[in-house]
């Protein structure tokens, strides 16, 4: 089963339900998908929030979209994210120490445990892409 589909979702807080939501129902559309589904869900959400928290940090009432775009093809899933935010430089993405307990700031740490490769592109016409994949030809 292929899957190609993209929607556009206001750069706020309030949005990232229907974040977490969109993903949910295309992930419900296969069994391929099935074990693994709440931590791909989670992997989505959390770049979401990063792009609102920090792409868009100090910016309150924008008319910019962050586009998620997720792609399902020869057992590799492909989820991409656009903002026009502030220009992303992976060198200063990191998650805190896991053992400074205290709430927040492990959402990348997640992401890199649930995808097998995590990369920043380019794309026309926008500031920032994030690229998540993850393999499924050895998944059951």
């Amino acid at each position: 089963m292929d899957i190609s589909v993209s929607k556009d979702f206001a750069v706020n807080s309030k949005s990232l339900k229907d974040v977490r939501d969109f993903a949910r129902e295309i992930f419900d559309q296969s069994p391929v998908f099935s074990q693994q589904k709440d931590e791909l869900v989670l992997a989505i959400a959390e770049a979401a929030q990063n792009i609102v928290k920090h792409a868009y940090k100090d910016i309150t009432d924008t008319k910019d979209v962050m586009q998620i775009k997720i792609s399902f093809k020869d057992n590799e899933l492909t989820i991409g994210f656009y903002d026009k935010g502030k220009p992303a430089n992976p060198e200063n993405i990191k998650h805190r120490k896991l053992d400074d307990v205290k709430p927040g700031g492990l959402g990348t740490f997640f992401i890199k445990q649930i995808m097998d490769e995590v990369v920043f592109k380019e794309a026309a016409g926008w500031r920032n892409h994030l690229v998540l994949t993850k393999n499924f030809n050895h998944q059951q």
